[in-house]
Protein backbone atom coordinates (compact mmCIF):
# COMPACT_ATOMS: atom_id res chain seq x y z
CA UNK A 1 0.00 0.00 0.00
CA UNK A 2 2.77 2.45 0.67
CA UNK A 3 4.50 2.05 -2.90
CA UNK A 4 0.97 2.88 -4.12
CA UNK A 5 1.16 6.65 -2.49
CA UNK A 6 4.99 6.67 -3.64
CA UNK A 7 3.70 6.30 -6.43
CA UNK A 8 0.90 8.41 -6.96
CA UNK A 9 2.81 11.44 -5.00
CA UNK A 10 5.63 10.53 -7.26
CA UNK A 11 3.64 10.45 -10.36
CA UNK A 12 3.81 14.42 -11.47
CA UNK A 13 7.98 14.78 -10.98
CA UNK A 14 7.80 11.79 -13.12
CA UNK A 15 6.16 12.63 -15.76
CA UNK A 16 8.16 15.80 -15.69
CA UNK A 17 11.88 14.11 -15.49
CA UNK A 18 10.48 11.82 -19.00
CA UNK A 19 9.19 15.32 -20.44
CA UNK A 20 13.03 16.56 -19.90
CA UNK A 21 14.62 14.04 -20.75
CA UNK A 22 12.34 13.75 -24.27
CA UNK A 23 12.82 17.22 -24.84
CA UNK A 24 16.42 17.10 -24.22
CA UNK A 25 16.95 14.17 -26.59
CA UNK A 26 15.14 15.72 -29.27
CA UNK A 27 16.84 19.20 -29.26
CA UNK A 28 20.28 16.90 -29.80
CA UNK A 29 19.23 15.02 -32.59
CA UNK A 30 18.11 18.53 -34.46
CA UNK A 31 21.24 20.07 -33.31
CA UNK A 32 23.57 17.38 -34.70
CA UNK A 33 21.54 16.78 -37.84
CA UNK A 34 23.93 17.11 -40.51
CA UNK A 35 21.68 16.40 -43.10
CA UNK A 36 19.72 19.56 -42.94
CA UNK A 37 23.44 21.52 -43.10
CA UNK A 38 24.23 19.57 -46.09
CA UNK A 39 20.74 20.52 -48.03
CA UNK A 40 21.76 24.31 -47.20
CA UNK A 41 25.06 24.10 -48.62
CA UNK A 42 23.20 22.60 -52.05
CA UNK A 43 20.74 24.95 -51.66
CA UNK A 44 23.91 27.35 -51.23
CA UNK A 45 25.65 26.47 -54.52
CA UNK A 46 22.55 26.72 -56.68
CA UNK A 47 22.04 30.07 -55.52
CA UNK A 48 25.23 31.06 -56.29
CA UNK A 49 25.07 29.19 -59.62
CA UNK A 50 22.01 30.98 -60.63
CA UNK A 51 23.36 34.03 -60.02
CA UNK A 52 20.97 35.35 -57.03
CA UNK A 53 23.83 35.39 -54.56
CA UNK A 54 27.17 37.39 -54.95
CA UNK A 55 30.52 35.34 -54.42
CA UNK A 56 31.38 36.69 -51.27
CA UNK A 57 27.94 36.07 -49.59
CA UNK A 58 28.26 32.77 -51.01
CA UNK A 59 31.74 32.76 -49.34
CA UNK A 60 30.40 33.73 -46.33
CA UNK A 61 27.33 31.72 -46.02
CA UNK A 62 29.45 28.40 -46.83
CA UNK A 63 31.79 29.42 -44.21
CA UNK A 64 29.34 29.59 -41.52
CA UNK A 65 27.52 26.54 -42.65
CA UNK A 66 31.07 24.39 -42.92
CA UNK A 67 32.37 25.55 -39.22
CA UNK A 68 28.85 23.85 -38.05
CA UNK A 69 28.77 20.88 -39.47
CA UNK A 70 32.68 20.41 -38.18
CA UNK A 71 31.33 21.75 -34.75
CA UNK A 72 28.48 18.58 -35.08
CA UNK A 73 31.44 16.43 -35.93
CA UNK A 74 33.48 16.93 -33.56
CA UNK A 75 30.38 16.86 -30.89
CA UNK A 76 29.66 13.23 -32.28
CA UNK A 77 33.33 11.80 -32.30
CA UNK A 78 33.59 13.21 -28.89
CA UNK A 79 30.17 11.58 -28.01
CA UNK A 80 31.49 7.95 -29.04
CA UNK A 81 34.80 8.37 -26.89
CA UNK A 82 32.64 9.06 -24.01
CA UNK A 83 30.78 5.49 -24.65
Amino acid sequence: MAFLIDDILLAPCKVVAWIGKTLQEHAESEMTDESALRQRLLDLQMQFERDEISEEEYIKQEDDLMQRLGEIRKHKESGQKRQ
